[in-house]
């Protein structure tokens, strides 16, 4: 078994590979704007994943997958060309999730300053209830003593 480092090391390499070859070799009409986002590799140097995001509707985003599909083959000779690895890893090609997680994200912050905003906007003129200080303050010491010369909670005072 491989150390990480090398399957990091790897694993870089990939990407930029398949990403030159899916610019400068590939010329399916299928393929649209394809961005190749990460690419992890197996421990054993056997298998690397290539994440991919698409530019476009749903319609093109199937395409791209179909042509990265038929595509496969020659991607995985060209990474073993330029890797020199003894055993050139199997591609699987997986759309990133991470755009529409961004997407999410900036609809929740959306929502957040919305809600925000109108909170801001209920409070302004409003006051606080209760006191302004709402904390205790003894007006003088001797008012916490009684008679005996004790404190509140019966000891003696000094």
């Amino acid at each position: 078994m491989a150390d990480n480092a090398r399957a990091r090391k790897l694993a870089d390499r990939i990407q930029v590979v398949v990403a030159e070859t899916l610019d400068r070799r590939i010329k399916d009409p299928r393929l649209g704007f394809v961005t190749i986002t990460d690419a992890r590799v197996t421990g054993d140097l056997r298998e690397a994943t290539v994440f991919y995001t698409v530019y476009g509707d749903e319609e093109e985003r199937a395409a791209s997958a179909a042509a990265l599909e038929s595509a496969k083959g020659i991607l995985r000779s060209e990474v073993g060309k330029q890797t020199g690895v003894r055993f050139t890893p199997t591609l699987t090609f997986v759309p990133d999730a991470l755009p529409d997680n961004a997407r999410t994200i900036e609809d929740l912050l959306h929502k957040a300053r919305a809600k925000d905003e109108e909170v801001r906007e209920v409070s302004t003129g409003k006051t606080y209830a209760g006191e302004a200080d709402p904390y205790r303050k003894p007006e003088d010491e001797s008012e916490d003593e009684d008679e005996d010369g004790h404190g509140r909670e019966g000891e003696a005072s000094e």
